[in-house]
């Protein structure tokens, strides 16, 4: 059995952070690495810089037994976990410069017996690239693609599967998938998550594992996919798709999601396209969903145009005297994520073309996007409701929810979540 006494954490975001605080509530020492200086400040005062649920508590425990410890630099430790973000470049190709600086910060503090974790979601074959990054600055240390079970730093793959909102619940309670790049690897791997993950672990190759994360990703996306494109036939045909979906999955084997504005966050909107990037020919229906995905937002952008058209011949205005509402920013409900956010894209697009106020509500965040932040207006839903001619529901925040359609006074509403019109 391996002895983990210090834990190192490259990356604290919405996925490191949270398992930095994992491992130091099962009382292990946690050193966190992270270039963001003022997020350093924030964890080592026992706060958070981010939204979720059970966190801020837990991350104050920690640190007030001096279990977790934030840091910009890299300091040497039994195990690391790298967990920096992998968006896409043009033509939706991966970007593992942040996988490749990781390489770069913990290199020179790697000793024989070390075990180094990639958790970041990566196409097919980075683990073997992070292998050959650290095998380039540390000619000195033995790898398991060379000398198996018998290398000195052992690599393995393990990505995160936990529903924002949830993670603090997720992260103990979900399997494991954890590829090792030899069988030892991923035994060491098992043992560390095991510390408290009480899930089950399962062992594979990381190639499996990589290629698991972007399955689980992908499945979604083909299936929100599917919501979307039958929003907009519906639309077309004038049926509801609200009830149309609740009349359907009445069947015994049907379980259509619920459409929306589109797909956002770090994994479902970009994953997808790390298959379609390795295997182009063959991914043609993962290709078509994250299109039809993409495509979501601009249908939502035509109905407020139409919704504005019709505003403005029925109020006998001018354009700019029109007040226009987006209600939501964050990619999905109840959180303050606002990466790869739909429900931006469609503000953002909004304020460039429409020529009157656009106001954006969103209970999570305390200041707008820079994108947003010369252009619109950030209010609270009360504001919202008193000054908007137009409502665009685009999050379906518990906030929006708990509010009935009776309540609402606007003619004109576009509601992309089925919240006030079914």
């Amino acid at each position: 059995m391996t002895t983990f006494n210090t834990i190192s954490v490259i990356g604290l975001g919405y996925i490191g952070l949270p398992t930095a605080t994992a491992f130091a509530s099962a009382g292990c020492r946690v050193l966190g690495v992270d270039i963001n200086a003022e997020t350093v400040h924030t964890i080592n005062q026992g706060k958070i810089h981010i939204i979720e649920l059970d966190l801020e508590q837990a991350v104050q425990q920690a640190v007030a037994k001096g279990l977790l410890f934030a840091s910009v630099s890299v300091q040497p430790a039994d195990a690391f976990l790298i967990a920096v973000p992998t968006p896409f470049q043009h033509h939706y190709q991966p970007d593992l410069s942040y996988i490749e600086a990781a390489a770069q910060a913990i290199a020179p503090h790697l000793q024989a017996g070390n075990l180094v974790i990639l958790e970041s979601t990566s196409p097919v074959g980075t683990t073997e690239k992070l292998e050959q990054w650290l095998k380039q600055r540390r000619p000195d240390l033995t790898f398991p693609t060379e000398m198996g079970n018998a290398s000195d730093i052992r690599m393995a793959y393990c990505p995160e599967r936990v529903l924002p909102g949830k993670v603090m619940i997720e992260l103990f309670q979900n399997d494991r998938v954890i590829g090792g790049l030899s069988e030892k690897c991923a035994q060491q791997a098992v043992e560390l998550y095991q510390l408290f993950v009480k899930g089950e672990c399962i062992q594979t190759h990381a190639r499996t594992a990589e290629m698991c994360k972007l399955t689980e990703n992908s499945f979604r996306d083909v299936n929100i996919a599917f919501a979307n494109e039958l929003s907009m036939i519906c639309d077309k045909l004038q049926i509801s798709v609200w009830e149309l979906i609740a009349l359907a999955n009445r069947h015994p084997r049907v379980n259509i999601l619920q459409p929306g504005a589109g797909v956002g966050g770090h994994c479902i909107a970009v994953d997808p396209w790390f298959i379609v990037s390795q295997a182009p020919e063959q991914a043609r229906l993962i290709r078509t969903a994250r299109e039809v995905n993409d495509s979501k937002p601009h249908w939502v952008i035509d109905k407020v145009k139409t919704a504005l058209a019709d505003c403005v011949t029925v109020k006998n205005c001018a354009p700019n005297q029109v007040n226009i509402a987006c209600l939501g920013l964050a990619f999905k409900p109840d959180i303050d994520d606002l990466r790869e956010s739909p429900a931006v894209e469609i503000t953002q697009h909004i304020a460039n073309w429409h020529a009157g106020k656009v106001l954006a509500v969103e209970p999570n965040i305390s200041a707008l996007p820079a994108q947003l932040a010369d252009k619109v207006e950030l209010v609270s839903f009360e504001q919202a409701l008193k000054q908007a001619d137009i409502l665009v529901l685009l999050v379906d925040h518990q906030s929006f929810k708990a509010v009935s359609a009776e309540v609402i006074s606007q003619h004109w509403l576009v509601d992309s979540r089925g919240v006030w019109i079914k």
